[in-house]
């Protein structure tokens, strides 16, 4: 009996050996002894491969089939895993490379500011499977500093012009410049790149478009190709600035690679998280989260730099970014808090267009501090619909709404500075006629001489006017007395209009005038 319970369990194993592997050959492996699919099985259950297993060739190891058991604890090591983008065969690339270990200072600044963000680059483009070099173009394109503005307007680390990124959906409001914002124009860099590399297929002109413009790019490949000649980055014809730019590029990626080369010294940089996403909820004052969270206010808006205002709209951005040691501590002091309000400020919307000193009524401020907290710079009215930040107040203590926190824009429009003169009226004129042709109200020329709107005017006759002040230089020669103001009054007697002229001047012709208007 004890021999037949070994030859049935025998039996089991064979036949059990039998329907979890494949012979060599086995229809159910590939010609390469690579394992067929596995089947789905219960969770929990026992997972066997279901073909027949073979060892890594010398050939695949070298390729980098294996990767390493480890992460590097240096992230500068983790982003030279990384690299995968082409050399470049330039003299310009030496010439960018002694240029840099000559600045040591330079280079040690710019990869201590870099050390904020340098970690969430790298996972945003792991995580796209580009190559690791672009962690390094904010070095090129603004030395790492996300309030870097250029000559041309653009802005952020990533340096995005205005237009660009609206077209990547980086807000750009009267509170907060997502050009600006860490993860935000990460996000647009790396999408903006993608975008590139898919046009152009080649990385040395995919960084070439985003320098000069993908048109630009391809006009100029095309031109290349009409004329027989090549369509790489080196056969092109490029501006002084873009030619220099992948060589900046690979100049900073050929010192990371080996600084000591180089006599060049990178700033440590831990493989770790220098920061946290925190949600906030409500509307909050700058000032009072760096102080719950417990770090120094400049350092917050280094990890937040889009925000301009002192208080940061839940409904336009919710959340934010804190040293990661500091996250908790902010989210346990938020809870405590108890203190009164969270926010100081709030979003008043002018109803109609307005002075400056008229808007300061109507919110309870001073003129002065209006103008300060808001940047309204003189001789300028506020516009109907303008977003303008205010105390709260009883009145005013509820959040900013979605719609203005994401898309409120201060609007402005110069005030209408005028220059009173004296024109002398042509046969026929009548009031209604000269307050046509300096597009000016049939009224305000009758009030200012002191006559009725359908009056007419004799041959010569002085007339009195206050035109802008670029209608007046381009439409009517100044007299001996002119003078401009914001806000002309009634000239109360024609007669004493006339005296203040020494001399008639001249009418302009309508044609010159609109001329003068459209500038």
């Amino acid at each position: 009996m004890s021999c037949l319970r070994w030859v049935l369990l025998a039996g089991l194993l064979w036949l059990a050996g039998c329907a979890t592997t494949n012979a060599p050959g086995d229809p159910a492996a590939d010609s390469a002894g690579a394992p067929a699919p596995q089947t789905t099985r219960p969770s929990g259950a026992a997972q066997f491969p279901s073909g027949s297993l073979r060892p890594i060739t010398p050939a695949e190891a070298a390729r980098g089939g294996v990767a390493s058991l480890t992460a590097p604890a240096d992230l500068w090591e983790r982003i030279r895993r990384g690299f995968a983008m082409p050399d470049l065969q330039d003299d310009l690339v030496q010439d960018r490379i002694e240029w840099y270990s000559a600045r040591p200072d330079y280079l040690q600044r710019m990869t201590l500011r870099s050390s904020k963000y340098l970690f969430y680059i790298v996972e945003e483009l792991e995580r796209r499977g580009m190559p690791t070099e672009l962690a390094l173009l904010p070095y090129v394109e603004s030395a790492f500093n996300p309030q870097a503005v250029s000559s041309a307007k653009a802005a952020g680390m990533w340096q995005f012009m205005p237009a660009t990124g609206t077209s990547f959906d980086l807000k750009q409001n009267a509170f907060r410049d997502d050009r600006r914002d860490v993860l935000a124009s990460t996000r647009a860099a790396l999408d903006y790149l993608q975008k590139l590399y898919g046009m152009f297929g080649d990385w040395h002109l995919a960084l070439a478009a985003y320098n000069w413009g993908e048109g630009n790019v391809a006009r100029a490949i095309a031109r290349n190709q009409k004329a027989g000649l090549g369509i790489k980055y080196s056969d092109l014809t490029l501006p002084a600035e873009t030619r220099m730019y992948v060589p900046k590029l690979l100049a900073v990626k050929n010192i990371v690679a080996s600084p000591d080369s180089f006599r060049a010294e990178l700033a440590p940089i831990d493989n770790h998280p220098y920061f946290q996403t925190v949600e906030i909820k409500r509307d909050i004052d700058v000032a009072l989260v760096a102080k719950l969270a417990g770090i120094r206010e400049e350092d917050f808006r280094a990890l937040n730099p889009s925000f301009h205002r002192p208080t940061i709209f839940a409904a336009g951005t919710p959340r934010i970014l804190l040293p990661w040691d500091n996250a908790r501590v902010f989210e346990r002091n938020l809870e405590a808090y108890d203190q009164g309000e969270y926010a100081s400020w709030t979003v008043w919307t002018a109803p109609s267009t307005m002075s400056v000193a008229e808007a300061a009524q109507r919110v309870g401020m001073s003129e002065s501090d209006l103008r300060s907290v808001n940047n309204i710079p003189p001789r300028m009215l506020i516009r109907t619909g303008a977003a303008l930040l205010v105390p709260r107040s009883a009145t005013r203590s509820d959040d900013v709404p979605e719609q203005i926190a994401d898309n409120g824009q201060l609007l402005l429009t110069p005030e209408v500075v005028t220059r009173r003169t004296v024109v002398g009226a042509r046969k026929g004129d009548t009031v209604a006629r000269l307050a046509q042709r300096y597009r000016l109200s049939a009224a305000q020329v009758a009030q200012w001489n002191d006559t009725k709107v359908n009056a007419a005017f004799k041959a010569g006759q002085k007339v009195v006017l206050f035109v802008p002040v670029r209608m007046a230089s381009a439409g009517a020669p100044s007299t001996a007395r002119q003078s401009a103001t914001r806000s002309p009054g009634p000239v109360r007697k024609q007669a004493a209009a006339t005296k203040r002229s020494t001399k008639p001047a001249t009418a302009a012709r309508p044609r010159k005038t609109a001329k003068a208007a459209r500038r």
